[in-house]
Formats: structure tokens, sequence, C-alpha cells
């Protein structure tokens, strides 16, 4: 059987006997009249100020034992050490003889070396190289006699002889007699001899051909 008085105010239902009563509720003022409490303000900011302490006691802890670690395996900061700022030191005047021998060490430097230019000069001496081969004569060894007799000759030539004599023929394959859909293979003639000029090296060339009719026709 429920113990609540029908005859209390709706007001008292609602709030319990926990809540104030309604007739204790001053609303006339039509704003708070109680004062803030400054024990939470307190206890919040004595929380807060804790906390940085600290966090910063830990920060300078965890800090001398790295530079302690830091100093056991590489040895203490000395003058040589120490970060200096380049900004007073101003801008460094060119020294020639320093860039030359830099340049004469990067040149004697052992390969491989750190490509500047997207291996466009590397590609091009590559093709110098096989010029050099394929339009000249050379032994096939360091020497005469590591060769045996044998000569490597222009590619123009090889191939003017080759149209005079004709290459030598196989002796014929007996083949087999096709099975059932097979066929007979077919060698596609290629498009190209597989070599083209790089764009680096045909913009050398025009240079060289541009730089010598300079030369031949002076403005």
């Amino acid at each position: 059987m429920s113990t609540l008085d029908h005859n209390e105010p709706e007001d008292e239902k609602i709030l319990g006997s926990h809540g104030p009563k309604a007739e204790e509720v001053d609303a006339s003022a039509g704003y708070e009249q109680t004062d803030v409490r400054v024990t939470g303000i307190v206890v919040f900011l004595t929380a807060l100020a804790i906390f940085v302490a600290v966090a910063g006691v830990l920060s300078y802890g965890i800090g001398k034992v790295i530079n302690a670690r830091m100093n056991q395996e590489d040895g203490p900061n000395t003058k040589w050490t120490t970060a200096i700022n380049i900004r007073e030191l101003g801008n460094l005047p060119n020294n020639p003889e320093m860039q030359h021998k830099v340049a004469e060490l990067t040149k004697t430097f052992p390969t491989p070396r750190l490509q500047t230019d997207d291996g466009n000069q590397d590609v091009a001496d590559l093709h110098e190289r096989e010029d050099l081969l394929l339009d000249n004569y050379s032994w096939v060894g360091q020497s005469q006699a590591e060769s045996q007799g044998k000569v490597r000759i222009p590619i123009e030539r090889a191939m003017e002889l080759i149209a005079q004599r004709g290459l030598p023929v196989a002796p014929a394959v007996q083949q087999q007699p096709l099975m059932a859909g097979d066929s007979v293979p077919t060698v596609a003639v290629p498009l190209t001899n597989g070599f083209a000029r790089t764009a680096y090296e045909q913009d050398q060339a025009t240079a060289r051909v541009e730089e010598g009719k300079q030369r031949q026709y002076p403005q």
C-alpha cells in the first residue's frame, strides 16, 4: 500500500523529502543569491600545481638520465662537439683552391658515385664507348697475344662482307609432323634495331653542330 500522502502538494511529491520545499525557494530576485564555493576551485588549482611540479621534476630527471647515458657512450661535450650558431659566422668566402681539391676528390672517388644528372652523362659515355667499338678496328683482347690474332672490325665493314659472302647456312633441321592445332613459328622483324639516342645525347649533338657552325662562320 502506498505511503505517499495524497494530501501533500504536487511539488513535494516531485522533489521528495531531500529537495527544498517550494515555500523555501525565493525567486523574487530573479538570480541565484547563494555564494560560489571557493573550496572546489582551491582544490583544483592546488592539484593542477602539484601535477605541473611533478611533471617538471620527472622531465628534468629523465633528461638527466638521457644525457648521462649519452655522455657515457659518446663522451662529455667539448668545444669540438658544442653546437655553433652558423648565423654568427656569416657567409664564408669562396676558395677556388678548395673547390679544385673537392673537384679532384669527386673524380677519384670510387664508384658507384651519386648521379647528379639522372644518369644522362653515364649513358652518353656508354654510347661513346660502344661507338668506338662499332666504328673502329681493335683487338679483341688487351693485346695481340691475348686476342690470338682476332680483330674487331667496324660494323659497316662487317655488313658489307656479309652482303658479299652471305651468312653461313645451318644444316636443315628435320621437323616432325605437326600435331593437330599446331603451326610453324615465325620470327617477326623488329621495327627498330633496339638502339636510340637519348634526348640528352641529341641535345649534345645539336650543341656541337651549332658550335661547329659558329667556328666555321663567325659573326
